[in-house]
C-alpha cells in the first residue's frame, strides 16, 4: 500500500506526556513542562532535560502494517569524543507490547570543549526509523520518544488507516524527581523505571522528572497543581543534596510550600513522597559533589557541616519522614516511601558512577516501585 501522510497536530494522533508542543522549522518539539514556566528560569540546563522527552510518546490506532517516523534529534558532542553521544532508542508497542526498537537518527550535533563550555552548533537533517510487518488489523500503538535526547517530530506515516485512541479508563499518575526518574541511562524509553512501574501498575504516566534540576522549584509545583491527575508522586532529595541547594533551615519550608500548592489543585489525590535511593557518597558526607577518580562522583562537603544544617541523604530522609508524618494528622492521602527500598545499600555495584543506576537496575526499581505503590494495600492501589 502507499505510505499515507498523518497529521501530527490537529489529527488522530494522541501527543502524551508533554505539557506543551512548540512548532519549529523542522516540526514540532514536544516539552515536558508548559510554555509559561521558561520565563521563571534561566539555567540553560532546565531547558534541555525539559525537552528531553522521558515518557513522552504518539498514540493511535491503525491497521496499518508499516510505520515511518521521521523526526529531528540533537546530540551532543565533547571535541575529545570520537563521534556524538548516543541518541536513545525510539520504542514501538503495539496493543501494549514492545514490538520493536530503533535507534534515533543523529541529526542536529551540538560541539563543545567540555562541560559548560560554549556550544556550537553542526546542524543536521531528520532521519526515518521505519517499523514494518507489524500485525494485520486495528490495533493500539504507541510510539515513545528517547527519553535522553531532544526530538522534532517532523512526519509520520503509514500504509493504513490512523483513527484516534479509544479511552482506556486508565488513572493518570504524574510523576516528578531528578535523574534518576529521568532514566538516561536506561536502554529505552519503556526501560525507565516510571514507565516499568505505570505497566505494571496500569496507570499512564508523565513522568515530570529533570535531571540535575529537582530542586522543589515553584513553577514545578504550580504545574502538578494545575494539571489533571489521578496519582502524584515525588522523589526528593538527591539534587538537593548533591547541589548544597538547601540547609535544614530552608529544606523544611521548602517541601512544606511545594506540597501546599500542589495540595491547592489535589486537595485528595493520592500523594506519595519519596526520598533518595542509596548512595554511598552522600549518606553521611553533604554536597556539592563533583567526579573524582574512576569516574565516580565524590562529595565535596565537610561533615562536620552538618551539626550547621548541612544536608546529606540521612538527614532529607529524616526530615522528609517527619514532614509526612506532621501532616498526615490534616491529610491522610499523603504517604511517604524510603527510597532505599527501590535502591539499597546492598545494591551499590548498580550505581554505575557512584549516583546513577545501570539499565538493569532501572528495570527492578520500577518492579520495586509498583509492588509498594499498585498492590493491594498501597497508597496507589
Amino acid at each position: 500500500m502507499v505510505m499515507r501522510a498523518v497529521p501530527l497536530v490537529g489529527g488522530p494522533v494522541e501527543l502524551r506526556g508533554a505539557l506543551d508542543m512548540e512548532i519549529t522549522p523542522a516540526g514540532v518539539m514536544p516539552r515536558r513542562l508548559p510554555a509559561w514556566t521558561k520565563e521563571q528560569y534561566q539555567d540553560p540546563s532546565v531547558h534541555g532535560v525539559t525537552v528531553m522527552p522521558s515518557g513522552v510518546r504518539l498514540v493511535f490506532r491503525t491497521d496499518a502494517r508499516e510505520l515511518e517516523f521521521e523526526v529531528l534529534t540533537s546530540t551532543g558532542q565533547l571535541d575529545t569524543d570520537p563521534r556524538p553521544r548516543p541518541t536513545g532508542m525510539i520504542d514501538l508497542l503495539v496493543n501494549g507490547t514492545l514490538a520493536g526498537r530503533h535507534q534515533a537518527p543523529v541529526g542536529n550535533v551540538v560541539r563543545m570543549a567540555g562541560p559548560g563550555a560554549v556550544q556550537r552548533l553542526i546542524p543536521g537533517g531528520p532521519g526515518t526509523v521505519r517499523f514494518a510487518g507489524l500485525q494485520t488489523g486495528m490495533k493500539n500503538i504507541e510510539l515513545w520518544l528517547p527519553q535522553q535526547t531532544p526530538t522534532e517530530l517532523v512526519a509520520l506515516r503509514a500504509d493504513g488507516d490512523v483513527l484516534p485512541p479509544l479511552p482506556d479508563g486508565r488513572r493518570r499518575w504524574i510523576h516528578h524527581g531528578s535523574s534518576i526518574s529521568h532514566c538516561i541511562e536506561a536502554d529505552g524509553p519503556t526501560d525507565t523505571w516510571p514507565v516499568v512501574a505505570a505497566a505494571l501498575g496500569g496507570v499512564e504516566v508523565i513522568n515530570l522528572s529533570q535531571a540535575g534540576n529537582a530542586l522543589l522549584d515553584p513553577y514545578v509545583a504550580r504545574t502538578i497543581r494545575d494539571t489533571p491527575a489521578d496519582l502524584i508522586s515525588l522523589k526528593v532529595g538527591i539534587n538537593i543534596v548533591s547541589l548544597a541547594a538547601f540547609r535544614l533551615r530552608t529544606f523544611g519550608p521548602a517541601v512544606h510550600g511545594f506540597l501546599d500548592t500542589i495540595r491547592d489543585g489535589h486537595p485528595v489525590t493520592p500523594l506519595l513522597l519519596t526520598s533518595p535511593v542509596s548512595c554511598p557518597a552522600l549518606e553521611e558526607t553533604p554536597g556539592p559533589t563533583a567526579m573524582g577518580r574512576g569516574g565516580k562522583i565524590t562529595a565535596l562537603g565537610d561533615p562536620s557541616e552538618v551539626a550547621r544544617g548541612a544536608l546529606t541523604l540521612a538527614v532529607v530522609r529524616a526530615e522528609l519522614e517527619r514532614i509526612v508524618t506532621i501532616r498526615q494528622a490534616r491529610d491522610p492521602h499523603l504517604h511517604y516511601l524510603d527510597g532505599r527500598e527501590l535502591l539499597g545499600p546492598d545494591e551499590a555495584d548498580d550505581l554505575t558512577d557512584g549516583l546513577h543506576p545501570t539499565a538493569a537496575a532501572y528495570r527492578r526499581m520500577g518492579k520495586h516501585f509498583a509492588a509498594r505503590a499498585f498492590t493491594s494495600g498501597g497508597p496507589f492501589h
